[in-house]
């Protein structure tokens, strides 16, 4: 109904899900607003109001500024609150910065990485190419919100559909147990779907577990645990209490299967991480699960493998999910 159209349009743009690019269409009592892509249910718990989804023919913005009108190669960026980070290998970086300043209205600052991904925390250092001068921002993702700083702690958000992914799997009444949860993506989200989930979620990374609990205040969440310390250390305060277990560490996930264990009450679900190479996507990353539940004295049952999403050439970011027995 167009009387939700305001509301549901502003939570579409804050989900990165609403075309700019397509007209918005107004008929009779119904506002037709165009969608990059289909939303999962899980998405769509979050927009308040009436709606459906339907098929319909948009037209294209006439007039509107596109990257491509002021760039020949347009190179890979992507947007966090309202800074846009380009990679460090970009050509005429300062002419990039100022096309998408020119093109994304809500972006306020553009950040080139000097680096990659770096060090225990796993955080980058940038150089403001355009704009305001800073590498903080508040993201905002399904509905909640998070603060961040990008050289303080990591933060992607390309991971926003596999966080919904995990969020429509937990139930009412469960502990879910986020072992490296950054500033909060998965675990805020999570706790804010039912006050009856509990969360614990854990960071080694001081700067992180700060944003963690400045974003648990500014979601108004109350059943999130955050714990500063080490993940293989701080699961013994927790013995066989959580139903599901996520493991978002690639490349350092398989140091902490032996705690994932401990946590794992009766049936629990673990979310494993990994980065893999294309030839052994699952079988190698299964194995080392499986070393660990026998240790344990435990069995596992493979629930779903997946790739989530391209890493580097030959290396993909998978997903593999284990009922403990």
């Amino acid at each position: 109904m167009k009387k939700n159209g305001e509301p549901i349009r502003r939570e579409l743009l804050e989900m990165n899900m609403l075309d700019n690019s397509a007209r918005i269409i107004s008929e009779g009592e119904h506002l037709y607003l165009p969608l990059t892509e289909e939303p999962q249910e899980s998405q769509l718990m979050n927009l308040a109001g009436e709606f459906e989804l339907t098929e319909h023919d948009f037209e294209e913005q006439k007039g509107q500024l596109k990257l491509e009108d002021l760039l020949e190669d347009v190179p890979h960026f992507e947007v966090i609150g309202d800074i846009a980070l380009i990679e460090d290998d970009v050509f005429e970086p300062e002419k990039v910065a100022n096309a998408i300043m020119k093109v994304k209205i809500n972006v306020k600052t553009v950040l080139a990485a000097l680096g990659p991904v770096e060090g225990e925390f796993r955080t980058r250092r940038f150089k403001a190419i355009a704009g305001e001068d800073r590498t903080s921002t508040i993201h905002k993702e399904y509905g909640c919100k998070y603060y961040i700083d990008l050289e303080r702690a990591y933060f992607t958000p390309r991971l926003a559909t596999e966080r919904s992914r995990i969020l429509a799997q937990v139930k009412a009444g469960q502990t879910v147990a986020d072992m490296f949860a950054g500033v909060g993506p998965y675990s805020i989200m999570i706790a804010r779907k039912n006050p009856d989930i509990r969360v614990i979620a854990m960071d080694k990374n001081p700067d992180a577990v700060e944003f963690l609990r400045r974003n648990i205040e500014l979601n108004s969440v109350t059943n999130v645990e955050a714990i500063e310390g080490d993940a293989n250390q701080e699961v013994e305060k927790f013995p066989d209490v959580a139903d599901h277990v996520i493991m978002n560490l690639p490349h350092n996930a398989n140091e902490f299967l032996d705690a994932a264990m401990k946590l794992c009450a009766q049936g629990a679900i673990i979310h494993y991480y990994d980065i893999t190479p294309e030839d052994d996507l699952f079988d190698s990353s299964l194995k080392l699960i499986e070393e660990a539940a026998s240790k344990a004295g435990r069995e596992i049952e493979l629930i779903d493998a997946r790739v989530v999403r391209s890493y580097a050439p030959h290396q993909l970011n998978v997903c593999i999910e284990v009922r403990v027995i």
